[in-house]
């Protein structure tokens, strides 16, 4: 542990770490983003978006951290009593360990590390972000997966969806709403090969992934029953719901404080679902939630402090980044429940436009059916970024289309394609990226 202490609250703090140095060293050095609230130091492998080869074995030294707090279950947010552990969390500790870890590699190795690399998902995406934005001399390259950058306009947003789907929920006895119950496994399924219906042919191919992210319009009015009783449909009340919940969180100037969230398939029926079911996760909103004060709540989160600490989708000014030759890649999955992959999207956008030879330096690539991090009923989650991003800053190898693959149901590969195109089937071997072009 680096700069252990004591803290505010009695309890110990420092910067937990873990650092892997091969044999075979390439002279490349990767900090692995953490996770949740971090308070681990996971084993310091580099398996995101690696595909089947995790950094380590491909001979990078790579570190990890706790992020400056020991902590239980990945969300124990005790620490953010202390300053320092706050400030660590927030961003600081990235740079910290970093640092530390390039001089302990120094001195092992007897030489430094020809080029520095951040991957991450989630918090871990989030630290990617902002080591490109706050440490632009830092690091090389970043892999940005799902991230998890304004936790409370995300959290927010699902509470306001947890509110539509209660409004047509069955009450229990106590006249408590039942979230789960609001459609039943036979609406739900309506709504998903509804939902594949009008989108899933968009790509070129009904094969149950849509690909086509962007043109999918989905209008769960559509799927309205002519006839009360009729199970393979929805009513009025539900699909209303479904816009309500779906749409973007705005307030009542019509300022949008979270953007839409895209339907697709594992939104439906997957292990983390967006839409109340078996699986339905919707974290910071109460089950029994009823309603809520849009504009009370967008003004408390506007003065909430450590969201001003931790937000990395407000500052677009990534100049000195690009300057060096930084390339920093984008990625999410379309299923996401916790942050949607709009956001994502809007801020790549946003960075486009503030920034120069922005499209030298960075892509931006949906994942169709994955949820979140990785996983998915019927997705290619399984994609190697850290070669690509390598490749780029250290050969110049532009790329666009990169493969994705996946073992389940059956093996099989698929292009993802860089914004703003998406894969296009064109003929072939359904199973083969090669059947699919960009467009």
């Amino acid at each position: 542990m680096s700069n252990e202490r004591e803290g505010a609250d009695g309890k110990t703090y420092g910067l937990g770490f873990a650092l892997a140095m091969p044999v075979d060293w390439n002279g490349r050095f990767l900090f692995q983003g953490g996770g949740g609230l971090n308070g681990t130091v996971h084993p310091p492998l580099g398996g995101n978006a690696a595909g089947d080869t995790p950094a380590l074995a491909r001979g990078f030294a790579v570190i990890s951290t706790d992020g400056g707090h020991k902590g239980e279950h990945g969300f124990d947010a005790s620490f953010m009593a202390d300053q320092q552990a706050a400030l660590d969390f927030t961003g600081q500790s990235v740079a910290k360990v970093t640092e530390l870890g390039k001089e302990i590699v120094k001195a092992y190795y007897g030489q430094a590390a020809h080029h520095t690399y951040i991957s991450g998902c989630s918090t871990g995406g989030r630290e990617s972000m902002l080591a490109a934005q706050r440490y632009p001399m830092l690091f090389d390259g970043a892999v940005v997966g799902a991230p998890a950058m304004r936790t409370g306009n995300s959290n927010f947003a699902l509470r306001k969806a947890v509110v539509a789907f209660n409004e047509i929920a069955p009450r229990d006895e106590e006249g408590n709403p039942q979230v789960g119950r609001a459609f039943s496994p036979a609406e739900r399924r309506a709504v998903h090969d509804g939902l594949l219906a009008q989108c899933d042919g968009l790509d070129g191919l009904e094969d149950g992934v849509i690909a086509n992210v962007r043109g999918c319009d989905f209008d769960p009015n559509r799927l309205v029953c002519e006839e009360e009783g009729d199970d393979s449909c929805i009513s009025q009340a539900q699909a209303d719901a479904l816009d309500k919940a779906f749409a973007p969180l705005v307030n009542s100037a019509g300022y949008e404080i979270y953007p839409a969230f895209p339907v697709d398939t594992g939104m439906i029926e997957g292990s983390m679902t967006y839409i109340p079911g078996e699986n339905f996760f919707s974290p910071g909103a109460s089950a029994q939630q009823t309603e809520i004060d849009i504009d009370a709540e967008d003004a408390q989160l506007r003065n909430d402090p450590m969201q001003s600490r931790t937000d990395s989708y407000g500052w677009t000014n990534f100049s000195t980044f690009i300057n060096r030759g930084g390339k920093i890649l984008f990625y999410h999955g379309v299923s996401d429940a916790w942050f949607s992959a709009y956001d994502t999207l809007g801020f790549y956008q946003r960075a486009g436009e503030a920034n120069e030879g922005w499209s030298e330096a960075s892509r931006y690539y949906h994942v169709p059916g994955m949820g979140h991090c990785a996983g998915g009923a019927n997705t290619y989650d399984s994609v190697d970024l850290l070669s690509v991003v390598v490749d780029w800053v250290e050969n110049g190898e532009a790329p666009e289309d990169v493969i994705a693959s996946r073992e389940n149901p059956e093996p099989a590969s698929r292009k993802l394609c860089a914004y703003p195109e998406h894969p296009h089937y064109i003929g072939g071997d359904e199973a083969s990226a090669d059947s699919y072009e960009c467009r």
